[in-house]
């Protein structure tokens, strides 16, 4: 039976490759790319496994997945998507020009329509299926209106607004143009419309500039044309959780209420994470523990993230606490550790088990927690020489950081 089996098929993922892809245009380098590859053909049952869809071998990194690598690979394609890294997602027109809302998200991208692209806007549907199943959210930042094409809602012109405020703009300046055609003469505008990408889009073969007579089907061409201008990619995502979840579900959703069971909440709610906390070697109201909440407190956004990520390979917790599934976050001190302030923390991302030292002072626990969730990324890279040197290249920056075990 599918419940009986605890992962899906192993993946073999090489982070020194998706390393070197930063900053480059070989996104089939990344994560995300490699397990696509891996994974799009993959029989549907492997996505249905109530926790992990695939188990994951870092390349040249010794660690044996027992849900903090899978969770990391995870955490390791919602970066790569939104670094630019991939050809998928385009940040708003609203945040190329920082005007307007959700300046911080993303679009599908609709120039994106090769097969390979098409192939990964499935597996981004995958694993949007694969979230909603398991209650493990991906830290994707896409715009409301994406949201709301995917559970089958067309697009009016506010959702328009809500990405491209200055496209509305222009719409409307032609639209109240006063009905004489020196008007129109001295704008000397195409017949084309901007694409959500910036990109210029032709929107008739018949006529070339705006006029006084075309003028209603420009506007008309031109808000049909961005209204409808992701269509393909929001298929290919529907395909893709189609073969995790029954789609036509979608429909008695809101946008909204699909992206937080896909996303979760981007805010770390401390509280939630302190009603899953478990204490072992030291008490629940010892200064020690009271020192360690004071400073998540403390911790900014994406500071919480980085923690999350550095003891658990998630960046965001559950939706709530049913989706924790019996899992708790384990505190540990230990007296092993001497003199305790020279040493750092360490994480078991798979067990989300925080051991640390007896540190004596507030002080040098935030100096240290700070450097392991900036630093201490990796699980373990002991190998990464020998990778490297085996495939003639070298990764210049690379740390021996480690989570597991990290001092």
């Amino acid at each position: 039976m599918i419940r009986d089996r605890q992962h899906g098929p192993i993946l073999e993922l090489n982070r020194v490759f998706s390393s070197q892809a930063r900053g480059t245009k070989e996104w089939s380098r990344t994560i995300f790319a490699q397990a696509c590859s891996m994974l799009i053909n993959v029989s549907s049952e492997s996505f249905l496994l109530p926790h992990r869809a695939w188990k994951v071998r870092f390349v040249g990194e010794s660690v044996d997945d027992v849900g903090g690598g899978y969770s990391e690979s995870i955490a390791e394609m919602c970066e790569e998507l939104q670094a630019g890294v991939l050809p998928l997602f385009i940040l708003t027109p609203n945040g190329r020009v920082d005007n307007g809302v959700n300046r911080d998200c993303y679009l599908f991208n609709p120039a994106a329509t090769s097969p390979e692209e098409t192939n990964m806007f499935r597996f981004l549907g995958i694993l949007m299926g694969i979230s909603v199943r398991t209650g493990s959210p991906l830290a994707l930042d896409i715009a409301p209106p994406m949201w709301k094409l995917l559970v089958g809602l067309p697009l009016t012109v506010d959702d328009l607004v809500e990405i491209d405020k200055d496209y509305m703009a222009g719409i409307n300046f032609f639209r109240d143009l006063p009905n004489k055609e020196e008007e129109f003469d001295a704008i000397d505008m195409p017949f084309s419309t901007p694409g959500a990408a910036g990109q210029e889009v032709p929107l008739s073969s018949t006529y070339h500039r705006i006029n006084l007579a075309n003028r209603d089907q420009y506007v008309q061409s031109a808000l049909e044309y961005r209204l409808q201008e992701f269509n393909f990619q929001v298929q290919a995502v529907v395909e893709g959780l189609a073969k995790v979840i029954p789609v036509p579900l979608l429909s008695l959703f809101t946008g909204d209420e699909l992206r937080t069971m896909v996303c979760g909440y981007p805010d770390i709610p401390l509280d939630m994470l302190k009603s899953v906390a478990v204490y072992k070697g030291v008490e629940y109201n010892s200064p020690l523990v009271h020192w360690f909440w004071e400073i998540l407190e403390t911790f900014s956004p994406s500071e919480r993230s980085l923690f999350l990520r550095f003891v658990w390979g998630r960046t965001r917790l559950p939706r709530n606490i049913a989706d924790f599934r019996g899992r708790d976050f384990v505190l540990q001190v230990l007296d092993k550790y001497q003199p305790p302030d020279q040493y750092m923390p360490e994480s078991y991302t798979c067990f989300f088990l925080l051991k640390m030292p007896r540190y004596s002072s507030k002080e040098i626990l935030t100096e240290k927690l700070k450097y392991a969730i900036n630093f201490c990324k990796s699980i373990d890279t002991d190998d990464y020489a020998r990778i490297t040197r085996a495939e003639g290249t070298m990764v210049d920056g690379e740390d021996s950081d480690i989570e597991l075990g990290s001092q």
